[in-house]
């Protein structure tokens, strides 16, 4: 798959891993990390933006908890028509953009977000778009969490830094280590954290520490 084969498998995802999917079994574990990790660095009217909203379930958990300024890019359109149905609240006061990561992010000003995360959403931007990822560094002011599938020990190519998973799916999984990614940039890694599947990272911007 190149990089638009895989945009167009995410913009018309129905059945498993759909939005509709995610909605059905709402906030879970991921979701209270998210928040405790939040609630330890930010104030509940920093903005935040998540990465692959999809239907919101962990937005909504933040919302849920006094978090105000809340924004989510999802390239599947279908995102937040369930959205509206299943956390109508969210859906009334969040920003939201129905659009490509890599698309979107061109829009925002340095340091626009207080904090930015993703959830397994990283996991899926093709290599040819990896000039995003300096992008998400930039729009950053002060956090950046990846919560992402880095694969097993050896899954990661030595010389190219990334991983290819086209056998489990029916669509490819990237396992990069995201501190290597993220460093180059200017950010350091303060917290690292090995969840079931995905390793739970959190940057920060070297003038935040």
């Amino acid at each position: 798959m190149d990089a638009n084969d895989v945009r167009r498998a995410w913009a018309d995802r129905s059945g498993e891993f759909s939005p509709a999917y995610y909605a059905y079994y709402g906030p879970n574990d991921t979701s209270e990390s998210i928040r405790q990790i939040l609630e330890r660095h930010l104030d509940p009217t920093d903005s935040i933006l998540e990465l692959g909203c999809g239907s919101g379930r962990h937005l909504s958990h933040l919302h849920d908890h006094g978090f105000e300024n809340l924004h989510g890019i999802d390239i599947n359109e279908e995102s937040f028509a369930v959205m509206e149905e299943a956390y109508p609240d969210l859906y009334e006061s969040g920003s939201f953009y129905a659009d490509s990561i890599e698309t979107a992010t061109m829009d925002f000003d340095v340091g626009e977000f207080d904090a930015i995360y993703s959830v397994e959403t990283l996991q899926h931007i093709h290599p040819d778009d990896e000039w995003v990822f300096e992008e998400l560094a930039r729009c950053a002011s002060d956090l950046l969490i990846t919560i992402e599938n880095e694969g097993e020990d050896g899954a990661i190519h030595p010389q190219r830094g990334v991983g290819v998973n086209d056998t489990e799916y029916d669509f490819p999984l990237y396992y990069r280590n995201w501190r290597d990614v993220f460093t180059q940039y200017g950010l350091a890694e303060v917290t690292t954290k090995q969840a079931k599947k995905d390793t739970i990272r959190v940057f920060r911007q070297s003038r935040s520490e």
